[in-house]
């Protein structure tokens, strides 16, 4: 084979995908929600005796409205946690009851002795209403009612409604409920912050994501304007200069009539048009395109039917068929032996193939300067971008063949030419001497 022109399809941005979040600002909250409220529960659960124990020696309005409020709340926060609305609300809700609670403690107690044997039954539930304030308020905020609520708590100790016990024991108890609920806040805010890292992290990565894909998106309508111009502007130009004859004058008209309509198509196509159409229909444009052409050009159907085909890749298909054509007919030479063709042919892989050959001039394909859009723009990068391949077989005196491949991940191992060979007149096949 003289020389093959050949580019690797493309994959572009095929390996970016939008990071997955491990952690996330939205998932720690909801988790910590739920490890809040089974706490709720189960410390609740371990007060109520306490509480019913207690209830006698307070006054009975007071016991009622901390108790539903306390036991309500803790309900509540595993509903909201469940069904993942209000747990923000209801957390608030818990910590502000239980301050309230500790704060008129004093007040509600009729008869301090029957409290003094034992410990107030607010005291296991200390824990549970620091980690709602860490969780429902700001770090200042839940930092202040850390050190608040358990100093309330070791000042009602010291009194005769809370135990009237010694300085040290009040100490005591304090300092253990604000261990406790600050390493309960600690492992709040540093989740939560590296939460907010990640979460940085994956909108960054998104909008570099999209800012990619913008840029592709830019790039292929750069090759898609440039084969546009190449393809219908230059040739058009090209060929009203060298119009002298009726019939020339006529074709450059009906050029420029394509061109025109080119340009109005690629103004109102995205690049990522995801419609699909049939080959039928591609082929039946490409014997449109030749019968504006201007010159005899043989086009043969092999097996077409079948799945539709990406819009992007019937249109690469054709444009770049179309280009081959007109290359063809400026530089084939209009000898009497000259001969062109379209094979068009799907196989049962779906693989389709486009032959564009004639047994013309030939030339050299390695020698096609990089500054020429014709071959490199209007055919190689445009069947790339599609995810196609296209080669040219050609060598001066020996004609040209241009095949058109999408898409090549099902590339048949055998040569591809075999369903294209020479066959008897009016079948699908490219004369002997192309390649």
């Amino acid at each position: 084979m003289a020389g093959e022109g050949r580019l690797s399809p493309p994959n572009p941005l095929a390996a970016l995908r939008p990071p997955r979040n491990p952690i996330s600002r939205a998932l720690l909250d909801k988790v910590l929600g739920r490890i809040i409220a089974a706490a709720g529960l189960v410390f609740g659960l371990q007060a109520l005796p306490g509480m019913i124990g207690q209830v006698g020696s307070m006054q009975l309005a007071w016991a009622w409205v901390i108790g539903v409020a306390m036991f309500g709340g803790f309900f509540a926060l595993a509903v909201a946690s469940l069904v993942q609305r209000g747990v923000t609300t209801v957390e608030s809700f818990v910590a502000i009851a239980y301050l309230i609670a500790l704060v008129t403690w004093p007040l509600a107690v009729d008869d301090p002795s029957q409290v003094q044997s034992s410990v107030p039954w607010l005291w296991y539930l200390c824990t549970v209403a620091t980690a709602s304030a860490a969780s429902a308020f700001s770090t200042w905020i839940a930092t202040g009612y850390l050190f608040v609520a358990p100093a309330v708590y070791g000042f009602i100790r010291l009194t005769p409604s809370g135990g009237a016990v010694s300085p040290q024991r009040a100490t005591l108890d304090s300092v253990y409920a604000i261990l406790l609920g600050g390493a309960v806040l600690i492992l709040v805010v540093i989740l939560r912050q590296a939460a907010a890292n990640v979460d940085q992290a994956q909108a960054t990565a998104v909008a570099r994501y999209s800012e990619a894909i913008r840029e592709h998106a830019t790039e292929l309508e750069r090759v898609e304007v440039d084969a546009i111009v190449h393809d219908s502007v230059l040739t058009t130009f090209i060929q009203a200069a060298r119009a002298w004859s009726p019939d020339e004058r006529e074709l450059s008209t009906n050029m420029a009539r394509n061109a025109m309509s080119h340009l109005s198509a690629a103004a109102s196509t995205t690049p990522f048009d995801e419609s699909d159409t049939t080959l039928v229909s591609v082929v039946d444009r490409i014997e449109a395109a030749v019968a504006d052409l201007g010159v005899v050009v043989a086009v043969r159907r092999g097996p077409i039917e079948g799945e539709g085909i990406p819009s992007n890749a019937a249109e690469a298909l054709y444009s770049a068929t179309v280009q081959a054509l007109v290359n063809s007919s400026q530089h084939a030479g209009d000898g009497p032996g000259v001969e062109r063709w379209v094979a068009i042919v799907r196989d049962a892989g779906g693989m389709t193939t486009v032959e564009v050959g004639d047994t013309g001039r030939g030339f050299e394909p390695a020698s096609v300067p990089t500054e020429r859009l014709g071959v490199r723009v209007s055919i190689h990068e445009r069947l790339n971008n599609a995810g196609g391949l296209a080669t040219i077989d050609s060598a001066p005196g020996s004609g040209t063949v241009v095949r058109l491949r999408w898409p090549v991940d099902v590339l048949p191992d055998a040569d591809p030419r075999a369903d294209l060979s020479p066959g008897p007149a009016g079948e699908t096949g490219a004369p002997e001497g192309s390649a």
